[in-house]
């Protein structure tokens, strides 16, 4: 069986698009084979920064024969039908059979494939890849219409057994592939021929090439570690920044350069940064002390004076980029310590958030009453929340952040610092914007979590008020992540929030104080996130108000909740998908959110684990058939008789012992149940509710509930209600599966 090497060379491959290029070349490869017929024992792909390689082990030598018989139309079929099933399996009448059918005679075609060589399929199926290459970016160059994403310059296509080789012909816009590949550009110029994928990664290592990515980020890691270990400091480690050098060099040279002391004094932030996102170069620091004080970056060869070239025009890049930076902080300084960052905040007015949702200033306004309405719900401050609501983004107009935009929010705790601002609003302007990602920590300081939840609601408010919400996988404002970390927040600190209040009070604010400022509209808002638009609290202020009510007053008295459940059911949805990544089912969810309080979303997680929990036990999977055999009775009863049986059973009517242990058992449990969710203890109402599945599994196995007497029947049937009342207290059990 012969074994498959394909490599596509090209000039320099950008780094992000290596893995994922290399991934594709595999998977359309070994599909487009295996569609063909041929199978193989085992593939990998690797690459360097000019070239994709696949290896292919096992492959068969041929695809094997295929006979295929298809049945067709009666043999006195019109011609016409005739004509088209000769047509549509390629043969013609004499070629067909006429077998004998229940029916009659039957037409029946054979059809052969005879296998074809290796060789042949793998041309096609390689040039099909080549020309249809899905690169994020790709060009064109000369006169033909190859795209790829730079220029292709070879095409190593060969097939070797253990008698030889061959090469795989193909001819793809004056490109012919062939056995042969170069080896680094610098320290190994020059063609060379292999014989099979061990001799091609043996010949490239001679040739100052580490074919395999993994290889050469290791080495580069170990190398960078070794290097600072050696001058008593330590590697700051980037597994992002690692496997992007990772694709900037095909054979790694590790060199350690210093900082000058000039720079040692900027925030370590600004000097990793810097030296990352301009240089790709690794922080190094010194454990003692916490400051970076070396970089390592890596050179893509060996020079005659081990690097010291290479390290010197480094060093005069990142000098002038540190330099910059400098100038950047202490500008920035001057202006948070003598001015207290005011002339940022100023700035922000000129700023467009969004051209329907105003400016960045306006924004900072709304957010900043949101925080005061949600501090006493954390445990805030309100007058911390507010103040760390209204400097969290001014660093956006500071020059570093202009320069770094990645350094948003934590440059903006540095200057609050700075500017002698209390350590709970430096905190919150660097952890109001987390979390970032599933993996991101989550703020768990009072002030700082309500800047946070804040900032996230009223982007999400204001996208939905003009609405801007995600359709499908779009979703450019990010309001999907917005939602999730408002979940992760609430979740996290165990918060106890009525979202719809926040959201309705938010979406008002939206649509009226860009037009509206004043402090009786403050105050009715502030109700309206505490206690609901239609509070009466919210009311009592509206009666008080004397002479004509002002224009904004009709928006909030004929206030509709559509929009408000609408996002409401967003976030829903979102918390639908973070709890499933816990294991908690779709359904379980369901039926939680349709018991009263579905804003609070802690509540509704605490119900959902408990009911999960519950679920997976002997007693809650058949408790929960019991109570749907009793709900589906008695709905096809009250169908039919056109009653509801709600009236409750007496126990004088009971004529089982069965009954009797039932009713008694349903008398014992309703005021544990009732209890325990009063005091929100689930875990508590579901243990005494599985004390009724034994009871219920015995009526229904000694009971008929259909009797011939009337008066019995109506009596279960409203134990039925019983039952089902019961177990509806805990959640809404009707929406469960299964």
């Amino acid at each position: 069986m012969p074994d498959l090497l394909i490599e596509l060379f090209s000039e320099e491959i950008p780094a992000r698009m290596q893995a994922d290029a290399a991934a594709t070349l595999k998977k359309r490869m070994t599909d487009g084979l295996v569609e063909a017929g041929l199978t193989y024992a085992h593939a990998a792909a690797f690459h360097t920064p000019r070239r994709l390689t696949l290896a292919v082990e096992g492959l068969l030598a041929e695809s094997p024969t295929i006979r295929e018989e298809r049945r067709g139309p009666k043999a006195d079929a019109p011609e016409k039908a005739i004509e088209g099933f000769l047509r549509g399996a390629g043969i013609t009448r004499d070629q067909v059979e006429e077998r004998e059918d229940k029916k009659g005679k039957v037409l029946f075609a054979i059809i052969e494939r005879p296998g074809r060589p290796a060789a042949d399929i793998v041309a096609e199926v390689l040039e099909q890849t080549i020309r249809s290459f899905p690169w994020p970016k790709s060009m064109r160059w000369g006169a033909g219409p190859l795209r790829w994403v730079r220029p292709l310059h070879s095409i190593l296509a060969i097939l070797t057994t253990e008698a030889g080789k061959i090469v795989v012909p193909l001819d793809i816009d004056g490109i012919h592939s062939g056995d042969t590949t170069e080896g680094h550009r610098f320290m190994a110029p020059g063609r060379f021929a292999v014989n099979g994928f061990e001799d091609y990664a043996a010949r490239l290592k001679r040739a100052h090439v580490v074919l395999d990515p993994s290889e050469r980020a290791e080495h580069i890691l170990n190398d960078a570690q070794n290097a600072a270990f050696a001058a008593g400091l330590e590697l700051v480690e980037d597994r992002g920044l690692l496997s992007e050098v990772a694709g900037l060099v095909e054979w790694p040279v590790v060199l350690m350069g210093a900082i000058a002391p000039d720079f040692l004094d900027l925030p370590p932030e600004v000097l990793q940064t810097s030296m990352k996102e301009h240089q790709k170069f690794f922080s190094v620091k010194n454990p003692k002390s916490g400051r970076f004080e070396r970089f390592v970056t890596v050179a893509n060869r060996e020079t005659a004076d081990n690097g010291a070239t290479v390290l010197a025009g480094n060093l005069k890049v990142l000098s002038a980029r540190l330099s910059d930076a400098k100038f950047f902080w202490e500008n920035d300084l001057r202006i948070a310590k003598r001015e207290k960052m005011q002339p940022w905040l100023d700035q922000l007015a000129n700023v467009t958030f969004h051209a329907k949702l105003g400016s960045q200033a306006a924004r900072i306004d709304r957010i900043a009453a949101l925080a005061r309405q949600i501090a006493p719900m954390t445990g805030a401050d309100p007058d911390l929340a507010e103040q760390a609501a209204r400097v969290a983004k001014a660093d956006l107009s500071s020059e570093m952040v202009f320069e770094f935009p990645e350094l948003q929010g934590l440059m903006g705790r540095y200057y609050a610092e700075a500017a002698g601002l209390p350590a709970e609003v430096a905190a919150a302007a660097q952890e109001h914007y987390a979390p970032l990602g599933p993996s991101d920590a989550v703020p768990a300081a009072p002030v700082s979590a309500t800047v946070a939840l804040a900032d996230k609601l009223d982007t999400l408010t204001g996208f939905w008020a003009i609405d801007e919400k995600p359709t499908g996988s779009k979703d450019p404002y990010a309001l999907r992540r917005a939602a999730l970390g408002v979940i992760r927040i609430v979740l996290s600190n165990g918060l106890r929030l009525h979202l719809d209040r926040l959201i309705d009070a938010q979406i008002l604010r939206h649509q009226i104080a860009p037009v509206h400022d004043d402090a009786l509209l403050d105050e009715i808002l502030a109700e309206i996130a505490h206690h609901g638009v239609f509070g009466a609290a919210v009311h009592a202020i509206i009666d008080r108000i004397p002479g004509d009510k002002p224009d904004w007053l009709e928006r909030i008295t004929g206030h509709t909740p559509d929009l408000s459940d609408d996002l409401l059911a967003f976030f829903h949805d979102r918390l639908k998908v973070h709890l499933r990544d816990e294991g908690v089912r779709h359904d379980v969810i369901d039926a939680c959110l349709a018991m009263p309080n579905r804003d609070d979303l802690a509540l509704v997680v605490k119900r959902a684990t408990a009911l999960s929990d519950f679920l997976r036990t002997e007693d809650g999977g058949n408790l929960l058939q019991g109570f749907k055999r009793a709900n589906n009775i008695l709905t096809q009863a009250e169908e039919k008789d056109g009653v509801a049986y709600e009236f409750g059973a007496d126990p004088k009517f009971a004529e089982t012992d069965e009954e009797r242990t039932l009713f008694a058992a349903l008398e014992t449990a309703k005021p544990r149940i009732d209890t325990a969710m009063q005091a929100e203890d689930f875990a508590a109402a579901m243990s005494a509710m599985a004390a009724l599945r034994a009871p219920i599994d015995a009526f229904f196995e000694a009971v008929q509930i259909n009797t011939d007497n009337q008066v019995v029947r109506r009596n279960r049937l409203n134990m039925l209600s019983t039952i089902r009342t019961t177990c509806l207290t805990v959640a809404d059990l009707t929406k469960l599966e299964g």
